[in-house]
């Protein structure tokens, strides 16, 4: 057992951090000396560990008491959800390295600042904290499948992705408002582009679809500043398009 300045010294952080985490009750000793004075031991180095990881990571102190407090998530469960937010992490990382490096390069071939590569930058920082809230549709295996499906793709993939996206939607509303019978063959290539999009990101993977699935049926609780891809009316009518021709997104 250690007393709070032993305890801050072996573990690498202040006596202030630890008397912070303990009125927050997120780190608190179960032992305490006859004067009252806090005695730290093995299992809160193994608690300090998870706290400071969790909280590099991003997450904030409250989340992390929530998490931590869960009966259910032993040492074993949160080194794994640590491993899987860190890849994550990592892969957020390594897109703004990359779209960095390229706004880099752009400027040493030229005197004033390329903004199609600065915007480049800011659409990849928007791209990751925008989409944090859906995280919570997916499984854990779904979600470190999908970081890890997003390591593969360069910045110049995913702007591609989202201007076939972009195209797609057009010609869709354009055979909407032509009234286009759902059972034709021109109908047909537009379901089958749709779900080919779709499974550059699911990569074919069930739990990936099934997390996309429950996030499309509850569009209802979605933020109110989130952007929707695309309408209700597109949705049903590449359903309707669907069914007519029995195509699967699986």
């Amino acid at each position: 057992m250690y007393r709070v300045s032993e305890f801050a010294e072996k573990a690498g952080v202040t006596v202030r951090t630890l008397h912070h985490y303990d009125r927050l009750g997120l780190l608190c000793p179960a032992h305490r000396t006859e004067g009252g004075y806090r005695l730290y031991g093995e299992r809160d180095f193994a608690r300090l560990q998870q706290i400071v990881t969790l909280k590099f990571i991003g997450l904030p102190l409250k989340q992390i008491k929530v998490l931590l407090d869960d009966g259910n998530l032993d040492l074993k469960s949160t080194l794994r959800l640590q491993h899987r937010l860190l890849l994550e992490k990592r892969a957020q990382v390594d897109a703004a390295i990359q779209a960095i490096q390229e706004a880099e390069s752009s400027l040493q071939s030229c005197i004033a600042p390329n903004l199609a590569t600065l915007k480049n930058i800011i659409e990849v920082m928007e791209r990751q904290n925008s989409m944090e809230w859906t995280k919570k549709y997916y499984s854990e295996e779904a979600q470190a499948k999908i970081a890890e499906r997003g390591r593969m793709f360069t910045p110049e993939m995913l702007a591609k992705v989202e201007q076939d996206w972009k195209a797609l939607l057009g010609e869709v509303e354009a055979a909407m408002a032509g009234k286009l019978d759902p059972a034709s063959a021109q109908a047909r290539s537009l379901a089958e582009r749709w779900t080919e999009l779709l499974r550059g990101f699911t990569g074919r993977n069930p739990e990936i679809q099934q997390g996309l699935n429950k996030l499309y049926a509850d569009q209802a609780n979605w933020p109110k500043n989130f952007t929707r891809p695309f309408s209700d009316e597109v949705s049903g009518y590449i359903k309707k398009v669907m069914a007519a021709h029995k195509i699967s997104c699986a």
